[in-house]
């Protein structure tokens, strides 16, 4: 009966006896100390430690992703939260829920468009037709590529050192380079229009987690791995903070009211 009841939950992850902690194999005193925070990551995700180059890189993007102020929704959503009471945890949790496909799932959207572009070169497409292509294709149903593009920042200041140590990491034998030259063709081809449209900060991840092997979904659980560290500094502020039920707007501005004027009810 035991032992039905483990296999109903049954992992490869952690093994858990009396005095004894491994994580995918490894005691956890010989990995305190060992192995740092983006190699752990990659351990518990992937399975197997990875060399350190494969770790640099993957510390890159967490790094990147931390923050971008209350300008972002989930940041801000987190720092309403801690003005109403809330503990840090459910703050942050708050923050969290808010990271979907429009707001927090353009890495994992752009990283299955590098995937779809590979599939064509594959075929027998070049980088540059391929991803041509594809931009015909967006634009004719209007809708954004994922990864390409910024509401606040005409040229992402996060996009030349990702893609820069990309570079170096493709000379160095680290990763192949197939995903950063569809990246840069995509980038390229979205230039040739009146407006150019460079790559961001979800674009350089995307590329940089499809070198690593990381499975699409998993870039957007990476991501919000990252944006926490933001959350929690936001929502810890805000907590030290006075403002008491801090809404969207600043107290004294309304919304707009777009609905009917002033009415009675009709008479019985």
């Amino acid at each position: 009966m035991n032992e039905s009841v483990g296999d109903w939950w049954s992992t490869g992850i952690t093994d858990i006896q009396p005095g004894s902690i491994r994580l995918r194999g490894y005691p956890i005193q010989d990995l305190i100390g060992s192995v740092s925070y983006p190699q752990m990551v990659w351990l518990m995700v992937r399975g197997e430690l990875p060399s350190a180059a494969e770790a640099e890189l993957l510390e890159l993007t967490l790094v990147a992703a931390v923050d971008h102020g209350p300008q972002a929704p989930s940041i801000a959503a987190a720092r309403m939260a801690a003005s109403c009471g809330l503990d840090l945890n459910n703050a942050m949790a708050t923050g969290v829920n808010l990271l979907g496909d429009v707001h927090g799932g353009a890495g994992q959207q752009c990283l299955e468009v590098l995937h779809r572009l590979r599939a064509e070169v594959e075929s027998g497409e070049s980088p540059e037709s391929a991803a041509r292509a594809l931009v015909t294709e967006y634009k004719a149903r209007k809708a954004f590529i994922p990864g390409f593009g910024h509401r606040w920042h005409p040229h992402d200041p996060r996009r030349d050192p990702l893609i820069t140590a990309l570079g170096r990491a493709v000379e160095a034998g680290t990763v192949s380079g197939t995903y950063l030259t569809l990246a840069l063709a995509l980038e390229t081809v979205l230039a040739e229009g009146s407006k150019p449209v460079p790559m961001n900060v979800d674009g350089a991840t995307a590329a940089i987690y499809a070198e690593l092997g990381f499975a699409p979904e998993l870039a957007r659980g990476l991501f919000v791995l990252s944006r926490s560290v933001g959350l929690l500094a936001h929502a810890w502020e805000q907590h030290n903070e006075p403002t008491r039920i801090k809404g969207p707007l600043p107290k004294g501005i309304n919304p707009t009211y777009t609905g009917p004027g002033p009415r009675s009810l009709p008479e019985n």
